[in-house]
């Protein structure tokens, strides 16, 4: 047989060949994750209401500092402070040198009205809606009078997210 009747014959032979096929079988699966809200509000150290030095005349005596909240997208939060050291409610706040009170008030919002009053009940607390990314909260302070005894006073509050 010459090579072109081999070839021939193999062409021939592949068209009538039965073609090779190939099986598939699949099945799916789930992917999945649950995402919990959160909330932080330390991560980022709060900055000091610092009223600084002042004479023993001064009134409404302003300053603020900061707190940062970073909690998840869309979650509902609410910020508390507490009464302090030396307070038993939110009207009774005090900075102590020694056995010496120094009157003050924390506020939600710069006006520092009656309904500003920052504490950690009802609609004292500061209501805020996460982003997903750290938010700075002003805290604004007020010390109505600063006739005292001269000294270092000083508070400690806590501030609580609630979420």
């Amino acid at each position: 047989m010459n090579m072109s009747r081999t070839l021939l014959a193999a062409a021939l032979l592949g068209l009538f060949a039965a073609p090779a096929t190939a099986a598939d079988d699949s099945t799916t699966f789930n992917v999945k994750i649950t995402i919990t809200s959160t909330c932080d509000i330390k991560t980022v150290a709060a900055t000091d209401v610092n009223f600084g030095s002042v004479a023993s005349t001064a009134t409404n005596v302003d300053q603020q500092g900061t707190l940062t909240v970073n909690c998840t997208s869309g979650t509902p939060y609410n910020i508390g402070l507490g009464f302090g050291q030396n307070g038993t409610d939110a009207a009774s706040r005090k900075m102590k040198s020694g056995a010496n009170l120094v009157p003050y008030q924390l506020y939600k919002a710069a006006a520092r009205g009656a309904s500003d009053v920052w504490d950690n009940t009802g609609t004292g607390r500061l209501a805020g809606t996460g982003t997903g990314a750290a938010q700075t909260v002003n805290v604004f302070g007020r010390v109505p009078s600063a006739n005292f005894p001269a000294g270092a006073y000083n508070d400690v509050v806590t501030a609580t997210v609630t979420y």
